[in-house]
């Protein structure tokens, strides 16, 4: 049992905007940090009962005791509703991950690094929501980048997330990732403020 309830952050950003870099970056300062793709891998390489469950709905994307990803991702494209199906067998285990760390982590400032915080509601689930952003120009350029990204994945990715502008609005805290520097420094003005803020409210 934990004496008091850890400050919980929300951190997300849409595709090469830095989210990852800025992930390490508090990291860095100490604070544990949950991260949403990476359980998702987990889950696909080493989960039995999540390997089971998607062999069920896609057997060739199951090979050698995991999952092959790029099957399963031209099987979603392909399948009506395939989506849908992969998110009711994932989801909820990806909760139960996060919720297991929240429960044993004995920290009192704690990191969510999930890239659809907003899109899944999990924004109104944490005390601070932190979106690191670049202009566009920028994020475009980072993303295509990337060895095998085209302007059509790029582009598809992009309108399956919430809007840059959208996210800034609703955000506590926006880091600009532009620079190493200022992200550096925004996540270490945004952690004392959080420090602040929990010192000045009791526990209930």
């Amino acid at each position: 049992m934990r004496d008091s309830q850890p400050i919980v952050i929300g951190l997300t950003g849409s595709i090469g905007m830095g989210k990852s870099t800025t992930a390490e970056m508090f990291k860095a300062e100490g604070v544990p940090v949950w991260d949403a793709d990476s359980t998702v891998h987990r889950l696909y390489s080493s989960d039995a009962g999540a390997i089971a469950a998607i062999s069920k709905i896609c057997p060739k994307a199951t090979t050698s005791g995991i999952v092959d990803r790029e099957i399963l991702k031209d099987w979603i494209k392909k399948t009506p509703m395939g989506l849908q199906q992969l998110e009711q067998i994932v989801h909820p285990l990806v909760a139960q991950d996060r919720q297991k760390f929240l429960e044993t982590n004995p920290a009192q400032i704690i990191v969510l690094d999930v890239p659809l915080l907003f899109e899944t509601g999990l924004n109104t689930s944490v005390d601070f929501v932190v979106v690191v952003s670049v202009p566009a120009d920028v994020q475009r350029a980072r993303v295509l980048a990337r060895s095998n990204m085209t302007v059509a994945q790029f582009e598809s990715i992009l309108a399956k997330q919430i809007p840059d502008a959208d996210k800034r609005a609703q955000a506590d805290f926006v880091i600009d990732t532009s620079s190493i520097d200022m992200a550096k420094a925004a996540v270490l003005e945004i952690l004392n403020t959080v420090r602040s803020n929990q010192q000045e409210t009791p526990d209930a």
